[in-house]
């Protein structure tokens, strides 16, 4: 599932991430930092990865920004809770796109037919996981229902860090699907082999469902969640959209959302490999 490592594959890569970059840019779903974090992780992807990767990648891309937009007028006023604007930047950009691009550096140096397999699913795992947590962040939020700290089920604001709803739980699972889906599709028709498609499918699928949730968790637990005394509101800003500067609730003042979302990706690419390990 990758090419050999070469400057034209490398280049073609790179003039692929630099369109998609740029269409994100024009699109105001990226900053210039995150059109610069599309490049680098897009050119890795591509480059080293091929095709197979980089369908991942934009399915991933395209589907998440065109959630962002979608009642975009409703979700505007959650905007003070969370770290960062609808605008990607480029801690973002890495944290979505990092593992997967060392993932793919790393299939070009095991290019053997289980290290390939094994790397793929892994890929595919990380990328249903930050899919899967964007999907659940823009549409559990029209839950009919208020949703619960997944550590107490205490009810809680939306758009509080570690909340969860039916309506935004089975959008999760929908979003890692939605990878699995196409990462297993990829097996079938490439390599002809639809046993391991049908087990890829359902590993990055479990793999990103899994990351989500734990994604879901540490913001509960360990993420640095901040309280403006201005405003009386939780919040992930160091200041405050009002410009009060935020004191510490609790987590742990480094661990931000973008070290919540690689370690999210981080779990769903384990749990992909595992099962893809151990069924195949």
């Amino acid at each position: 599932m990758n090419e050999s490592l070469n400057w034209l594959s490398l280049a073609v890569g790179f003039a692929i991430a630099v369109a998609i970059g740029w269409a994100g840019y024009r699109r105001r779903a990226l900053n210039r930092g995150g059109m610069l974090g599309a490049i680098v992780t897009g050119t890795l992807i591509f480059g080293l990865g091929g095709w197979a990767w980089g369908v991942l990648l934009v399915a991933f891309f395209a589907s998440s920004s065109a959630l962002s937009f979608y009642r975009a007028d409703e979700k505007a006023g959650l905007a003070e809770k969370f770290a960062k604007g609808s605008r990607r930047d480029l801690g973002q950009a890495l944290a979505n796109g990092g593992l997967t691009a060392l993932l793919a550096a790393l299939a070009v140096l095991r290019p053997e037919p289980s290290w390939a397999r094994l790397l793929f699913a892994a890929g595919a795992g990380a990328l249903a996981a930050v899919n899967a947590d964007t999907w659940a962040t823009e549409l559990g939020v029209f839950s009919p229902r208020p949703p619960r700290l997944i550590t107490t089920g205490r009810r809680v604001e939306v758009g509080t860090s570690g909340g969860v709803t039916l309506t935004g739980t089975l959008a999760s699972l929908a979003g890692a699907a939605f990878i699995g889906l196409l990462a297993g599709a990829e097996i079938g028709l490439i390599a002809q082999d639809w046993v391991s498609a049908g087990v890829i499918l359902a590993a990055a699928t479990l793999g990103g469902l899994a990351g989500a949730l734990v994604d879901s968790l540490l913001g509960a637990t360990v993420q640095a969640i901040y309280w403006c005394d201005t405003c009386q509101k939780e919040t992930e800003r160091r200041v405050h959209r009002c410009g009060t500067p935020t004191r510490l609730l609790r987590g742990y003042r480094w661990l931000d959302n973008d070290l919540v979302n690689f370690g999210a990706s981080a779990v769903g690419a384990a749990v992909a490999a595992g099962l893809t390990a151990w069924l195949l």
